[in-house]
């Protein structure tokens, strides 16, 4: 069985997040997104001059009593976005007391929501091993929202996360839309070629990276025995003393520095959140200062 996360307290919670996901973006035609293509909206954009064959009722009459030239009239293109989400269901997202993986479905939800609220096409994909698994598949409009929602309380975390071989097999749609990653990104398979095929489709990529409280704030001391989340198999001791404290925090930053640089070169976005941190934190503060939302 899985977790009740998506319950009605939240979802009351989720609607007063009324916060709208980058304008801007290519896509499909239908929904409420301004691309920076021209077409046939009701939105004025610019004009260009008369050419031969175009449509006469675009001409501006007023301008060409003006110039005695003819312009032809230019609207924004309002087109569809499709919103895919993808959630790291890797055994690692279920470590802290807070876990991250309940804060990756609550992350999941919400962004699926602000996305079906404007109208966009949404899918949400389990990331388990080195396989894509569909959780809930191309919704839209609100009323579809309500209807799927539950499925998130239905995921189960468990096995290895690999990114790049998951998603790279699968169809990830050119230039229409969004694609979110949501993991704790600590595995020794790589997520960069997921990154940069996502990009090379012209995809708006967004990587949110969820850490516990522990992972980001160790408080461990002494001799203690470790095992490996994903692998149960890989164990060591070790003492935990000052230098090796300041070690891990070293490596972290390391770590979060060089996903989030890695994505910058590539035009991606990036946010690291804790487990802890309240959605409302998350979209209202850490997001809406990446401008990932506004």
């Amino acid at each position: 069985m899985g977790r009740m996360v998506i319950n009605e307290e939240f979802l009351q919670q989720v609607e007063t997040l009324q916060t709208l996901i980058k304008n801007n973006v290519a896509g499909q035609y239908g929904g409420n997104r301004q691309s920076k293509t021209y077409g046939s909206s009701c939105e004025f954009a610019d004009y260009r001059d008369y050419v031969q064959g175009d449509d006469i009722t675009k001409i501006d009459w007023n301008a060409y009593a003006r110039f005695d030239k003819l312009y032809q009239k230019l609207y924004l293109d309002e087109r569809q976005m499709h919103t895919r989400i993808y959630i790291d269901v890797s055994r690692s997202m279920e470590y802290g007391k807070n876990d991250k993986a309940e804060q990756a479905l609550r992350l999941a939800a919400v962004l699926a929501y602000v996305s079906v609220n404007e109208m966009d096409k949404v899918s949400v994909y389990a990331i388990r091993n080195d396989q894509v698994e569909e959780i809930i598949p191309s919704m839209v409009g609100k009323e579809a929202f309500v209807q799927s929602v539950g499925k998130f309380n239905e995921v189960t975390f468990d096995g290895d996360s690999m990114i790049s071989d998951a998603i790279l097999p699968t169809k990830v749609g050119y230039g229409d839309g969004m694609s979110v990653i949501i993991s704790d990104f600590l595995t020794d398979n790589d997520y960069e070629r997921a990154i940069d095929h996502l990009v090379s489709k012209k995809r708006h990529v967004l990587c949110i990276q969820v850490l516990s409280k522990e992972e980001l704030n160790p408080q461990t001391r002494g001799k203690v025995h470790f095992f490996d989340s994903e692998d149960m198999r890989r164990t060591y001791r070790k003492n935990i003393d000052k230098e090796i404290a300041q070690a891990y925090k070293a490596a972290l930053n390391y770590v979060t520095e060089r996903i989030e640089n890695y994505c910058t070169a590539r035009g991606a976005d990036y946010a690291l959140v804790s487990a802890e941190d309240s959605v409302a934190e998350i979209f209202f503060g850490k997001l809406v200062d990446k401008g990932v939302m506004k």
